[in-house]
């Protein structure tokens, strides 16, 4: 059933995206949750190389048209068993460049139970665009993304909410291949060979460059399995010591391109970081790569595994009522509210305990207790939404598990290093604080420890402060600090013995960490905060926080 106007969440809702591409084709099923939340149930490609043959003859070749209905019956059977009863599906250049289109598309239809809707090369620019930038930490910055496909590549250049720039050119690593290269090519390719495809790709670039180039980007993005394979082999070879490399520079790019193409097909299919089943197809792929970065003048590329099913998911999300996940938070946040949500957090809590966390951050910063940063203090803002996550596991030792999840999250608009940072404040919420021996802190650097050190004892007192889970603190703030020790002054709505007995258990950590006593005041606030007491705030914020996602704003 294809779904043209999503409406607001009522209950779970399980949907399919299916994107039938020249090369492969993919399944994303993610179920949508009341909260505006979404969970991701499957993901699943298969290569089924539509465009193999075509871009000469016009058509679908007979037996690529049976390998794709095939594996989109396969699909759909697949979708069911996880309960979708929504699919949204589209297919990209190969179907919308064949004369016999038509009859691909009733056979999906019939056979595959499947409506599937063709879309233009600019639409397919548009929905690449969102996939990758709603994962993406732009802030004020340009973003040009160029995703090479099979039969066209897309290119589209903007900012973290809207586009100034969209193309597709007709370059693909199937097209190209096709072109210059007899069936079953299986020689290494000449220099010659190979600079009649940059020649090619050249000439095809040529009418968008200047339209491309009046659009300056501060950074370049690559999407597709060409590009992440690419830079797959390349850090293999030249940075080994860097296993989660996500960036390939154009000297690199050069010298792998340079080696895939001195040697044999077969020896392609074997080397390290390549999927064998591009290895065919890989050197086209490259060239049009290798033609835009020397075109362009680009010196890096960052490669993201996002693209057109999670645009197609993006702009599915941003046409519903009430789902408000997109456009209101920026990247970071709404990542973290999605894993909150999905691994079921109690927010009231998690809030509190984040709103109390900066107020000790920025309190001592202004007594001159450290000298950490906004970048930090950000950090510790989303590790204290986070530091319970855990107990979806388990309660017991759930700051480890609470470790585990914001590491292997996939929180997007984060470096490795800050999802690190952010784990590790997760982990020593409770419990001892890190020592050099401790296996998660192993391979950190001596600043990147000190941060952890003084984030997590800012947490502690935080999660110290709302032992009860009933936002007893209205606020607490450092009014004092001198080299011996550090007035602490907690202002309470009503008697908060609980959470003093907690600030005393943790002021040992703290001044392990800070060389300071901590000296604690509590005063209790004479009228309760506007005549509300805690289970009235935490109604209030439940059916608030339904509405408008703002659990992650200051």
């Amino acid at each position: 059933m294809q779904v043209n106007d999503p409406q607001t969440v009522q209950a779970p809702r399980v949907i399919a995206f299916i994107d039938i591409g020249t090369n492969s084709i993919r399944l994303f099923v993610v179920r949508l949750n009341k909260d505006c939340s979404y969970a991701v149930m499957t993901r699943q490609k298969e290569v089924v190389r539509l465009g193999d043959r075509e871009f000469e003859q016009g058509q679908i070749n007979p037996e690529a048209m049976e390998r794709g209905i095939m594996v989109a019956g396969r699909f759909v059977e697949l979708a069911r068993s996880f309960g979708v009863e929504e699919f949204v599906a589209v297919a990209t250049s190969a179907t919308r460049e064949a004369k016999n289109r038509n009859d691909f598309l009733d056979r999906l239809r019939r056979e595959a139970q499947l409506e599937v809707r063709v879309i233009s090369g600019r639409e397919e620019a548009r929905l690449i665009y969102l996939g990758v930038t709603s994962g993406l930490y732009l802030e004020d910055r340009t973003a040009m993304v160029i995703d090479v496909g099979g039969g066209s590549t897309e290119i589209a250049i903007g900012g973290q909410k809207s586009y100034t720039y969209l193309s597709s050119l007709e370059l693909g690593s199937i097209r190209l291949t096709n072109l210059f290269f007899p069936e079953r090519y299986e020689k290494p390719v000449t220099r010659e060979q190979y600079e009649k495809i940059l020649n090619y790709a050249r000439n095809e670039l040529t009418p968008d460059l200047d339209q491309i180039k009046k659009h300056p980007a501060d950074v370049y993005v690559g999407s597709s399995g060409t590009l992440i394979n690419l830079c797959d082999i390349a850090a293999r070879m030249f940075h080994p010591e860097d296993k989660d490399r996500i960036v390939i520079n154009s000297g690199d790019l050069k010298k792998t391109i340079s080696y895939l193409c001195s040697i044999s097909l077969q020896d392609r299919r074997s080397v390290p970081g390549i999927n064998p089943d591009r290895a065919d197809i890989i050197i086209a792929g490259a060239a049009i790569i290798d033609t835009l970065v020397q075109e362009i003048g680009i010196r890096d590329l960052e490669i993201t595994q996002r693209g057109l099913q999670d645009g197609l998911l993006a702009d599915y999300l941003s046409r519903m009522d009430g789902y408000p996940l997109l456009g209101e938070l920026s990247v970071r946040e709404r990542s973290v509210l999605q894993a909150g949500r999905c691994f079921g957090i109690n927010e009231f809590h998690s809030r509190t305990v984040s709103k109390l966390s900066l107020d000790l951050f920025d309190s001592s910063k202004e007594q001159k207790l450290h000298n950490l940063g906004d970048g930090e203090r950000e950090l510790l803002k989303f590790s204290a939404y986070l530091h319970d996550v855990g107990s979806h596991i388990s309660f017991q030792n759930h700051h480890e598990h609470s470790c585990y999840i914001i590491r292997n999250s996939n929180l997007l608009g984060f470096s490795n290093r800050e999802i690190n940072i952010m784990a590790n404040v997760a982990r020593f919420h409770r419990k001892k604080l890190p020592r050099p021996r401790n296996s998660n802190i192993a391979g950190l650097n001596r600043k990147d420890l000190t941060i952890i050190r003084k984030l997590a004892a800012f947490l502690r007192l935080a999660e110290s402060l709302d032992r009860g889970h009933a936002a007893l603190i209205e606020q607490v703030r450092f009014t004092g600090i001198t080299k011996q020790s550090a007035d602490l002054m907690i202002l309470a709505r009503e008697d908060c013995q609980f959470e003093s007995w907690g600030i005393k258990f943790e002021s040992k950590h703290f001044e392990r960490v800070f060389g300071r006593k901590l000296n604690d005041h509590v005063m209790i606030s004479e009228v309760p905060a506007k005549g509300r007491n805690s289970s009235d705030l935490r109604e209030e914020y439940r059916v608030r926080s339904l509405v408008s996602p703002d659990v992650l704003i200051d």
